[in-house]
């Protein structure tokens, strides 16, 4: 099965199984994920923590020759070049083991990338086809693009800036506090100072600003997406004004937003930057350790350590602070709306499927509404016959394709029953469902694939000769043999296709599956009508007894129909035989004369 949110298409054929097991809600979890990494994120942290610990080494061998060279007596050459090779080797150690960690942390967000693409997608396969029509393709294309690359930063720097921001910043207070340890607080005055910032990062007033920041950019993205999808229409009818509109709305209300984002926040960076500057940090040091030397508490060449640790000091918290929060920010929230999509209910699976009995469909007393304030369908009674043609018309906004999509359960019913072959829909496997009903949109969409796999999506050991019959029942067969490769040629590669084209391509795959119960919405809008009745009389062929269902705006689909359903305002007005609904001269007549006089 083909799904396309955009287009809200599913092709005939049934999907593909769903994993065995249970899948219980807290499975999503981003935890559950990174498990099978733990022991690579501990080999990150460690490989970091070495190379921290190595990387202290260089400014604290600075520091000792600095006290060496400047402490009064004969210098020792020996413990001079003992100082500058254990500073040498630190720096090495350093580079060696932070550049592991890199690397192994970079490994890690690729494997943790694409189980959490692989996960979406499956979540995304077996959640109801219904639920798509409610979401637009921008907000999941950023879930499935934007927002797990966003993890990145979470997963390739997070542990190391984190290790970096702490266990550094640690040992440098260690060591000089072994110094002195009034000068030692003194030096803290500037992360003091940075740290004192950081509620105001987290008021509820920034994190609301940070919402509507995501969901601004999530308009722009899914404007871009329309206005691209619809581009062929707009030059068509000059409309590129008003299509460029929403886009530009967007955008506008962006800037907007983006303005009010960071004015809010640059006062407070600007604040945290100034204090953890090398220069006021410098002067916070110069100033703290003239004093003490001065009062004759501090010998001068002990106020080395601290100008070049004091910069170490602050250093990988201003990194942190002024890069790391800001995409760890983002990754958390990134990380919400991916558990959202992660965390969608599956089509509820029966614990013990039963299998239809048949291919009689029977609608009972059915109600169904998007909203639990508005209902779409009031108590709907149908009952379609095997070998039968049932033709659902009524005014836009009637509820025709809200009806139609019960039958392959894009929807549960809020109210009532949907059976098939004696069976409520929700007592049928999946499997057991799309092998018995198929549906085919009047707006097509097809694969990157080629022209036979297309049209053997849904029967994937079909030969050649299927494919091929099936193609000429939908009279598409002489155009696919003028395509580069025939029926080897990839569509949307090599070639591409018309509407009407498509759509029979979409026909064939219909007539190949070959299922008892075929759901169309006016599936021969766009072919010719030799076409149309060619496939019209296929459709009703094999076996004599396929249950149809069909949207129908043509009043030549209408009269072919055994039964005629009347829908207006979610509720059936009149159904019968189409001469007898003519012959009452009620709803369906007005209907029916309404297209005669267009």
């Amino acid at each position: 099965m083909t799904i396309t949110s955009d287009a809200g298409q599913v092709q005939a054929g049934p999907p593909p199984a769903p994993p065995p097991g249970p899948d219980p809600a807290h499975d999503a979890r981003l935890g559950r994920l990174l498990r099978p990494h733990a022991w690579s994120f501990a080999a990150v942290v460690a490989f970091q923590v070495i190379g921290a610990v190595a990387g202290l080494a260089p400014l604290l061998a600075v520091a000792e020759l600095g006290r060496i060279l400047l402490a009064p007596g004969p210098i020792d050459p020996g413990r001079v070049w003992s100082v500058v090779i254990a500073g040498a080797a630190g720096l090495f150690v350093r580079l060696a083991f932070t550049g592991a960690s890199s690397g192994i942390g970079h490994i890690v967000d690729g494997e943790v990338q694409l189980a959490l693409r692989r996960r979406l997608a499956a979540r995304l396969g077996r959640v109801p086809i219904g639920w798509f029509s409610r979401r637009r393709t921008g907000e999941l294309a950023k879930v499935v693009g934007e927002d797990v690359s966003a993890v990145h930063p979470f997963i390739a720097h997070a542990p190391g800036e984190l290790v970096a921001a702490f266990v550094l910043p640690l040992l440098s207070l260690v060591y000089l506090f072994t110094v002195d340890w009034r000068l030692t607080l003194i030096t803290l005055i500037p992360v003091v100072l940075a740290l004192a910032h950081l509620p105001l990062m987290m008021t509820p007033a920034r994190l609301r600003e940070e919402k509507r920041f995501d969901a601004a950019m999530g308009r722009i993205a899914d404007s871009v997406v329309e206005f691209v999808q619809g581009i062929a229409v707009v030059k068509a009818f000059g409309g590129s004004g008003r299509a460029h509109h929403r886009f530009r709305t967007a955008t506008d209300d962006f800037v907007g937003v983006y303005h009010r984002f960071v004015r809010g926040l640059s006062v407070v960076a600007a604040g945290m930057q100034l204090v953890l500057s090398p220069p006021f940090v410098l002067l916070v040091v110069l100033i703290g350790g003239t004093a003490l030397i001065t009062a004759g508490g501090l010998p001068p060449a002990d106020l080395l350590p601290f100008l070049l640790l004091g910069l170490g000091l602050t250093a990988p918290v201003e990194a942190l602070i002024a890069h790391g929060l800001d995409d760890l920010q983002a990754a958390r929230r990134a990380i919400g709306r991916i558990r959202d999509v992660l965390e969608v209910a599956p089509l509820p699976e029966p614990a013990h499927p039963l299998p239809p009995q048949g291919h009689r469909v029977e609608l009972r007393d059915v109600r169904f509404g998007y909203e639990a304030d508005r209902e779409v369908l009031r108590g709907i009674d149908l009952v379609l016959e095997p070998g039968t043609v049932t033709a659902i018309v009524g005014p836009s906004g009637s509820g025709k394709s809200t009806l139609v999509r019960l039958l392959p359960r894009f929807f549960d019913p809020t109210h009532g029953s949907v059976t098939l072959g004696g069976v409520d829909l929700r007592e049928i496997g999946s499997h057991d469902l799309y092998r018995t009903v198929s549906f085919v949109f009047q707006d097509v969409r097809l694969l990157r694939a080629s022209v036979a796999d297309n049209i053997a999506l849904a029967v994937p050991h079909a030969g050649l000769d299927e494919v091929m019959h099936a193609a000429r029942t939908a009279n598409i067969h002489d155009r696919i043999l003028e395509l580069p490769r025939g029926y080897d040629t990839v569509l949307g590669q090599e070639a591409g296709l018309s509407g009407g084209e498509a759509q029979r391509i979409a026909l064939a795959r219909a007539l190949l599956a070959d299922t008892p119960v075929l759901v169309l919405d006016e599936a021969t809008a766009f072919a010719d009508p030799q076409t149309e009745q060619a496939v019209r009389r296929a459709l009703a062929e094999p076996e004599g007894d396929r249950t149809i269902l069909v949207i129908a705006h043509r009043l030549e689909t209408v009269a072919d129909a055994d039964a005629v359903v009347m829908l207006d305002d979610g509720s059936i007005v009149e159904q019968g035989r189409p001469a007898d609904l003519l012959a009452e001269n009620g709803e369906f007549a007005a209907f029916w004369q309404s297209k005669e006089d267009r």
